[in-house]
């Protein structure tokens, strides 16, 4: 059975004390190019235990502000829209209760779900929600390999289907269906290499002022450079390196609410850590920045 996040124990992990839930979803079943997205979410798991839950910048530890490691939505072998419709239903109450859910995958199709639910909660009352994608793909296609609810058209259905604006940084690889799907609707990604001629940090303002003051966070692993996140199942040269996502994750919370959020795309590498790993200090400096930047009634 895999770990309770950062290894801890109740009361710090049940579910009335916990303000945030992490929810693993391993599944992988459309994964066109590497497989072992299934695993990623124990492996996080894992790794997260051997975090120190001390937080560096903010000195604070990232364990007292609660947090429930839920069970893991199966089955594993299920259809796309299957899968998504489990991954709502598991997500939509904790939503409904105000709790914060994190998702771990997993394939990047499971944030249509994850999505879903997150639209039913209170957080989202009151205004609209946008979404800010970190990912080496687009993942604009309408369907690929035959279903609309690929990894590849996560975005997609997210876009067109539940029409919420969406913002991509990171992204370095498309095809020419979605160039042409992101000119008609005026979606210009931030892309990797004006990230890296940009010396002010004024991306992160392109970036987030796209959105509403409401957004749901989605990290593809792949949006890291391979060097920092080398397990994933397509990784693409030239991503973000760790400090500049943190800069845009920490950016998020301190200027807009964000309401739920996902790292995706995990395939541990037999006799490595590093992916798993840096998905686990992730998952914790995401919540550490929101938690900070509640307290602080910014976020």
């Amino acid at each position: 059975m895999p770990a309770n996040f950062l290894g801890l124990t109740p009361p710090r992990s049940d579910r009335v004390s916990a303000g945030y839930v992490v929810l693993p979803l391993p599944y992988d079943a459309t994964a066109s190019y590497g497989k072992g997205a299934r695993r990623g979410p124990a492996a996080i798991l894992d790794a997260s235990t051997q975090l120190e839950r001390f937080d560096e910048e903010l000195l604070t530890d990232a364990g007292d502000v609660g947090i429930l490691t839920a069970e893991a939505v199966g089955p594993a072998d299920a259809v796309p829209a299957d899968y998504i419709a489990a991954v709502r239903a598991a997500a939509a109450p904790l939503a409904a209760d105000g709790k914060f859910v994190l998702g771990l995958g997993g394939e990047h199709s499971v944030t249509i779900g994850l999505v879903q639910a997150a639209l039913t909660g209170p957080a989202a009352a009151g205004g609209p929600v946008g979404v800010l994608q970190v990912d080496a793909h687009a993942d604009l296609r309408d369907e690929y390999r035959g279903s609309p609810h690929s990894h590849g058209c996560v975005m997609r259905r997210l876009h067109a289907d539940l029409k919420l604006p969406i913002s991509p940084v990171g992204v370095r690889s498309f095809c020419r269906d979605e160039h042409d799907y992101m000119r008609a609707h005026h979606i210009e990604p931030v892309t990797p290499a004006q990230i890296d001629a940009d010396a002010s940090g004024a991306w992160i303002a392109r970036a987030l002022d796209k959105l509403p003051d409401r957004i749901y966070l989605t990290i593809d692993i792949d949006g890291l450079d391979p060097a920092a996140a080398p397990g994933t199942g397509t990784p693409e040269p030239g991503g973000l390196s760790w400090r500049q996502l943190l800069a845009l994750v920490r950016a998020a919370c301190l200027r807009k609410q964000v309401i739920a959020a996902d790292i995706v795309e995990v395939a541990p590498i037999p006799g490595e850590q590093v992916t798993e790993f840096a998905a686990a200090r992730l998952a914790y400096k995401l919540i550490v920045y929101r938690e900070s930047a509640r307290r602080r009634g910014s976020g």
